[in-house]
């Protein structure tokens, strides 16, 4: 069985890809190993799929390349994805940080994909495992040849939309990566990103006081900080500030040297030491001062941790000026070294995959092997919590589905 085009992976990128190929006259098979097809889509955004941001360019995203992305993002736009929702007629809304959400259920824009694919002609086969890909060196209507669980076939184009390694509960698989180096296709080792970060046993037992605690924070490694809810948990750090930084924290891997720490602003907007200095002439005790800006029992406890009851329950004006000064450090820069990640299986989304090296940022055909596209998650491509992950899928598979 020929196509033109075949679609490996029934996702957001591979059914955007689909779609698009399809409405262009291309004759596309779409397959994926799973039985349900775009599950990623479904339990997003606790169901409500945040698809995309009001606000999207090249730095919302972490890549080997970060200029990679720049050509796909401008070709599809999140205007144009918010213009084929509203001719479905599904309604969203905006969150915070530019955040857009469906109102009812992220299945309505699993159900307009598959829409879009039936409309376009697509045909489906799923579940449908590949066990082996073939190119054919030389000829230029039958590339390459797949070889499935349910049936042969072959393609002039082979597009690979089968994500990366997070969330492997919903059938995430290392299929992507393998391929590309069966093809000599660089590959960026893939890590986990937007995770939660683990705090080494050491580290962990005496801050262990602290897990449960939510609170308004700001995360800062190296250059790049974020401000979100910050979470403390019996394994380490966790919430929307962490998952963003813990990206970049994940980044050094990729860099010889030692690793570098993350800097949690406990206060932030607000000058510690001058505000501590403020009220340095009163009897206000620690812990009561900060419970103005912080959790009351995570300032108690903070404060514990760092002093013992002699600090939390003294009055400012019996603190030393350095010791006070150490403190306004720590609370606008408290110093914490994460042992690792909580892994993939509780990660957002994958750092690293295959190399834009190797890629056409117009068009994301592999430039030395014709008709074969990487696309999505796939790619060394890794976006910010806030949709943009989701833009990067729609984007970058609308371009494939408009080159292959």
């Amino acid at each position: 069985m020929h196509f033109d085009i075949i679609v490996i992976g029934a996702g957001a990128a591979g059914m955007m890809c689909a779609a698009r190929a399809g409405a262009r006259g291309r004759r596309v098979l779409l397959l994926d190993h799973a039985e349900k097809i775009g599950e990623r889509i479904r339990i997003s955004g606790g169901g409500r799929c945040n698809f995309t941001n009001r606000t999207v360019g090249a730095d919302n995203y972490l890549s080997q390349n970060p200029h990679f992305c720049r050509s796909a993002l401008a070709r599809f736009a999140p205007s144009d994805f918010l213009a084929m929702l509203e001719r479905r007629r599904i309604p969203y809304h905006e969150r915070e940080h530019g955040q857009l959400f469906c109102d009812e259920s992220a299945g309505d824009i699993v159900d307009m994909l598959r829409d879009a694919c039936d409309d376009a002609g697509v045909k489906w086969a799923f579940p449908c495992a590949v066990k082996h890909i073939e190119r054919h060196a030389g000829e230029t209507v039958k590339r390459y040849s797949v070889a499935t669980n349910n049936a042969a076939f072959s393609c002039q184009s082979l597009v690979v939309a089968s994500g990366g390694l997070a969330i492997p509960k919903i059938g995430a698989t290392p299929f992507a990566y393998r391929l590309a180096e069966q093809f000599d296709i660089p590959v960026v080792p893939p890590k986990p990103a937007l995770v939660p970060l683990a705090l080494a046993p050491e580290l962990l037992e005496p801050m262990k006081v602290l897990a449960g605690a939510s609170l308004d924070a700001a995360a800062r490694f190296e250059d790049t900080a974020f401000r979100e809810n910050l979470l403390f948990t019996h394994r380490g750090l966790s919430g929307p500030v962490i998952l963003q930084v813990s990206s970049y924290w994940q980044m050094q891997e990729y860099r010889p040297g030692r690793k570098r720490p993350i800097d949690i602003d406990l206060l932030p907007g607000l000058d510690a030491g001058a505000w501590l200095a403020e009220h340095r002439q009163g009897r206000v005790h620690l812990a009561n001062l900060l419970a103005e800006h912080l959790p009351r029992r995570f300032a108690y406890e903070w404060c514990m941790l760092q002093g013992g009851e002699k600090l939390a329950s003294r009055p400012l004006g019996e603190i030393g000026r350095r010791d006070l000064e150490a403190i306004a450090c720590k609370l606008n820069g408290w110093p914490l070294m994460p042992a690792g990640t909580l892994g993939f299986a509780k990660a957002e989304v994958t750092l690293g995959g295959v190399s834009t090296d190797a890629l056409s940022s117009k068009t994301m055909e592999v430039k030395a092997a014709p008709g074969l596209y990487f696309i999505g998650e796939a790619v060394d491509v890794t976006g910010w919590l806030g949709g943009y992950n989701f833009q990067w899928a729609w984007s970058s598979g609308w371009v494939a589905g408009q080159f292959a």
